[in-house]
């Protein structure tokens, strides 16, 4: 059914977004693509993917660069190339539903601000999820891609998958991408499921597949004989791993055949070298967890999923625990029903995974997110959960069956009250929706001139850079005959007398106190004294106070919240030990707080 016109293959490059995402956890700045947007405009690819996915994020919360300005930059650098977005239907580039008003706004400013490809799809393939974004899409007159997620579960066929691309067709999309984000295909499964999606519908369609396990440039020639004529690659610098195919790699595989690109090799490479330049400035952001893998096949973590958690673990001073939370992150996605592992479900999942092997105790904390999930509050699950994790989680709580946004009022006018005359413009406002501690602290910043991008810290070994606050220091140390390796990061000034540390042994922080005899790297002791009774309220995770729902004197019952955290994005709820009243609240919302502390005294 689907008339090819040409059988040369177009590509779609990631550098600028999913190929640091995957490698560098989201960290390269606006001031080092920039100076390679002509070279790269100049190439003649289908489109440049530049926005979306975690990048909205990392520039408010760690680079604080403004997105839009990115965007609109990125526009200006590169008029001849389309610019793509990946976008995550109704929980737009946050980790919650938006209400419709809030989705068609975000569309019509992405779309207005230089975004001309929307890619478009859901988490838990709810097409549901999808309607608001692609009517928005169409309405703005640009291109809409319907996405599937790509997984393997008992549930998720090949049926499955050519029923969801008839309807995102029937929806309006202008093509269809098969969303691989784990690197789960492999050569064979890919010319079966491209083959079956191109007779069944009447537009392109794409292959963005990840190269964890090794197999991503051979599912792409497998695609591409199958029928598919648009693939995703990342310029060498930035690929292979858990990024993507080679461009360069991909583009010489089909030189001189039907296919051929038309792509200059010699181009792309003055590309790569450019990159290859800029990759060792955010050496310190590498991590031995974004190599190529094959147990990919086995835990089904993506890429840019992989790279943050190894550095959401390695700020949480737990890196060591990761092969265990990667055994456990296939146990938490059975029983949540099987969701693809993508964003926000794999932020979702994750920070599970990750609660449950720091906390020793499955479930014993369980995430917001996981709660709001579990209620119906993402959409239907691929497959039936856990009853004992839902009961555990909600209680009797009820199901949600409908379109989660179905429940959600007009957003725009109380966030543009909310946010007040931080906002100078609607994107400004639409920052704030996406994430509004976050965002309202960047737009105070903004606003005040106090804006501090975070520093890139200093690599292994690169004795020319100072060291960066708050990074964790390796050591091996020796303790009654035995040999530990550890993590210190300082808490206090650098004069003399008794200081506390951070002691990862094993991956969870205990304090220790020493004597200390020299300068010593670090920031103020918090003060607050050692969870020793059970009326004391401590976290079981580092984290920020998001919010304090209690005060002093308030009656508490056992199980009761008292207050919010986040850490690795998910927010947790702490809950009193003990019934009783409050006798002291010792922290406030943002302050950074860690496992044991006092926080919160209960009588």
């Amino acid at each position: 059914m689907n008339a090819v016109s040409s059988s040369q293959v177009k590509i779609t490059d990631v550098v600028l977004r999913d190929g640091h995402q995957s490698l560098i956890a989201t960290r390269l700045r606006t001031e080092d693509m920039l100076p390679a947007c002509a070279k790269l405009d100049a190439i003649g690819y289908h489109s440049l993917e530049v926005w979306g996915g975690a990048t909205f994020d990392a520039c408010v919360r760690f680079l604080k660069e403004d997105p839009w300005e990115r965007l609109r930059a990125f526009k200006e650098a590169m008029p001849n190339t389309p610019l793509q977005m990946l976008l995550r239907g109704q929980n737009l580039l946050g980790y919650r539903h938006y209400a419709d008003d809030v989705v068609e706004r975000f569309v019509a400013r992405s779309a207005d601000n230089g975004v001309d490809v929307f890619r478009v799809f859901d988490a838990l393939n709810d097409l549901r999820n999808l309607e608001t974004a692609m009517r928005a899409v169409k309405a703005s007159g640009k291109h809409a891609q319907g996405t599937i997620c790509y997984t393997v579960s008992p549930v998720h066929t090949l049926a499955m998958y050519v029923d969801q691309a008839k309807r995102l067709v029937d929806m309006g999309a202008d093509s269809i991408a098969i969303k691989d984000m784990a690197g789960l295909l492999t050569p064979y499964a890919t010319s079966e499921l491209v083959a079956a999606l191109v007779e069944a519908v009447d537009v392109p369609v794409h292959l963005h597949a990840h190269a964890t396990s090794g197999l991503a440039p051979l599912c792409h020639l497998k695609a591409v004989e199958a029928g598919c004529r648009h693939i995703d690659t990342c310029i060498s610098a930035f690929a292979g791993g858990t990024s993507h195919p080679s461009t360069e790699s991909m583009v010489a595989a089909f030189q001189g055949t039907e296919y051929d690109s038309g792509l200059d090799l010699e181009a792309l490479k003055d590309i790569g070298d450019y990159f290859r330049g800029v990759r060792q400035k955010y050496a310190a952001f590498e991590s031995e967890f974004t190599r190529e893998d094959v147990s990919v096949q086995i835990n089904q973590v993506p890429g840019g999923m992989m790279s943050n958690l190894a550095n959401q673990l390695k700020e949480q001073n737990a890196l060591s625990k990761i092969r265990d939370v990667f055994d456990e992150i296939p146990r938490v996605r059975a029983d949540l029903g099987y969701p693809p592992l993508v964003t926000p479900t794999s932020q979702i999942v994750g920070t599970q995974a990750v609660m449950n092997v720091l906390t020793g105790e499955r479930y014993k904390t369980i995430t917001n997110e996981v709660k709001r999930y579990l209620q119906g509050g993402y959409g239907h699950p691929p497959a039936a959960v856990d009853a004992d994790v839902r009961r555990q989680a909600i209680g009797n709580s009820p199901v949600e069956e409908g379109r989660p946004a179905d429940r959600l009022s007009p957003e725009m006018t109380r966030l543009t009250k909310e946010v007040g005359e931080l906002a100078d413009s609607e994107e400004d406002v639409l920052t704030f929706a996406m994430f509004p501690e976050l965002g309202r602290d960047y737009l105070q910043g903004r606003r005040d001139g106090t804006l501090v991008t975070e520093p890139i810290p200093a690599a292994a070994g690169d004795a020319n850079r100072p060291v960066t606050e708050g990074v964790p220091t390796e050591f091996v140390i020796d303790v009654h005959g035995e040999s530990y390796e550890v993590q210190i990061t300082g808490v206090g000034g650098n004069s003399g007398g008794k200081r506390q540390v951070y002691l990862t042994l094993d991956g969870m922080p205990e304090e220790v106190v020493f004597e200390a005899k020299d300068a010593f790297v670090g920031g103020e002791t918090s003060g607050r004294a050692r969870a020793s009774q059970p009326g004391h309220v401590t976290t079981s995770m580092p984290g920020n106070i998001v919010d304090v729902l209690v005060a002093e004197g308030d009656r508490v019952e056992e199980g009761q919240a008292v207050l919010i955290t986040e850490a690795m994005k998910m927010e947790t709820e702490v809950q009193a030990r003990v019934a009783g009243t409050v006798e002291a609240v010792h922290v406030a919302k943002g302050d950074r707080v860690t496992p044991g502390e006092v926080l919160v005294e209960i009588a």
